[in-house]
C-alpha cells in the first residue's frame, strides 16, 4: 500500500516550486490531491490565472492520479475555506495541508513601502492562519490531520533587506507551535519546514559579483524543490503521528531539526536591578551568549550535501 494511499491532500502554490514538486509526490505516493495556485508573479501580481494549477492538475491525472485544481489566493479566509469544501466535496475528504505559497517584495526595511510589507504578511503569515483556521475545525472532528506550513532561515537566522518575509516567516513558527499544542488531543499535527530549494522566489535575488553567481548555481544544481517534498508529504503520513510542533530545515540531501527558543544564560541580584547594574553586570555577564548579527550563509557556508 502506497504511504499516501487513501489521503486527500491541499497543495497550496502547487503550480511552480515546492509546491508542485509536493503536489506531484503525493499523487505518486496515492494521495489525492487539490493544487491550488494563485498563478501570479512573484511580488504576487497578474492573479487569477487557473493554467499552472490546471497543469499539474492535469500532470497527475496524465500519470494515473485523482486532482483537481484551484486559482484562488490563500490571502483571503473565504477562498480558503472554499478550497478546504472543495477537496472535501469534490475528492472525498481533506486529511493534511502542505502550504508552500509565497511571494517576495524585498528591500531594505528603511525604504519598505507599507504596501510591500502587508502584501507579504498577508500572503504568508494570514495565509498560514487561513489555511490552518479553514481545516482545523474538520481535523479535529475526525480526530486527525497534519498541517505543514513553510518558514524560512531568513526569521530563523537573518537575511538582509527582507525584515517582511522574516517578520511573516517567525509569525509562521509561532503559530504551527500553538496549533501543535492546542489540537494534540485530537491528534492535529503542525509543523514547519524552511527550505532551501532553487525556486523562482530564489532566481529572483540579485547577482551582484562573480563570488554570488558561483553560490547561486551551486544552490540550483544542489538544492532541488524535489528534496524538500521528500519531508513535506512525509509529514502528512500516519507512519509521522508522533511528529508535531518542529522546526525542520532540508538543505540538499540534508534534514535538520532546528532548536527552539529556550533560555541560554540567566543572571539575578537578589536586590533587584538598577540601569546602572544592568550595564555594570547583567549585560556583560550575558554578552558571551549573545547571537551575532551574521546572516544566515555564515550559518551554512558549506557547499550542499
Amino acid at each position: 500500500m502506497a504511504l499516501l494511499e487513501g489521503k486527500t491532500i491541499l497543495v497550496t502554490g502547487g503550480g511552480n516550486g515546492i509546491g508542485k514538486a509536493c503536489a506531484l509526490l503525493a499523487a505518486e505516493l496515492g494521495a489525492k490531491v487539490l493544487v491550488n495556485d494563485l498563478g501570479g508573479g512573484l511580488a504576487g501580481d497578474d492573479t487569477g490565472a487557473a493554467s499552472p494549477a490546471e497543469a499539474i492538475a492535469n500532470e497527475i491525472r496524465a500519470r494515473g492520479g485523482e486532482a483537481i485544481s484551484n486559482s484562488e489566493s490563500v490571502a483571503e479566509f473565504s477562498s480558503v475555506k472554499a478550497m478546504v469544501e472543495q477537496a472535501i466535496d469534490e475528492l472525498g475528504g481533506l486529511d493534511a495541508v502542505i502550504n508552500p505559497a509565497g511571494i517576495l517584495r524585498d528591500g531594505m526595511f528603511h525604504k519598505m513601502p507599507v504596501e510591500d510589507w502587508d502584501s507579504v504578511l498577508n500572503v504568508h503569515l494570514k495565509g498560514a492562519f487561513n489555511v490552518a483556521r479553514a481545516s482545523v475545525d474538520h481535523f479535529r472532528a475526525k480526530e486527525s490531520g497534519s498541517l505543514v506550513l513553510f518558514t524560512s532561515t531568513s526569521g530563523l537566522i537573518g537575511n538582509l533587506g527582507q525584515a517582511n518575509y522574516a517578520a511573516a516567516k517567525m509569525g509562521v513558527v509561532g503559530l504551527s507551535r500553538i496549533l501543535a499544542m492546542e489540537g494534540a488531543r485530537q491528534n492535529v499535527r503542525s509543523n514547519v519546514i524552511a527550505p532551501f530549494a532553487w525556486t523562482r522566489m530564489i532566481a529572483s535575488i540579485p547577482v551582484k559579483d562573480e563570488a554570488s553567481a558561483q553560490r547561486v548555481e551551486r544552490m540550483r544544481l544542489g538544492m532541488r524543490p524535489e528534496q524538500v517534498a521528500q519531508l513535506a508529504v512525509t509529514l502528512c503520513a500516519d507512519a509521522a503521528k508522533d511528529v508535531s510542533g518542529q522546526i525542520f530545515c532540508v538543505r540538499g540531501n540534508e534534514i535538520q531539526l532546528f532548536s527552539q527558543p529556550r533560555p541560554v544564560k540567566s543572571v539575578a541580584r537578589m536586590e533587584g536591578w538598577t540601569p546602572e547594574t544592568i550595564l555594570d553586570q547583567a549585560l556583560p555577564a550575558m554578552s558571551g551568549s549573545f547571537t551575532d548579527l551574521a546572516p544566515s550563509a555564515t550559518v551554512f557556508p558549506y557547499d550542499p550535501v
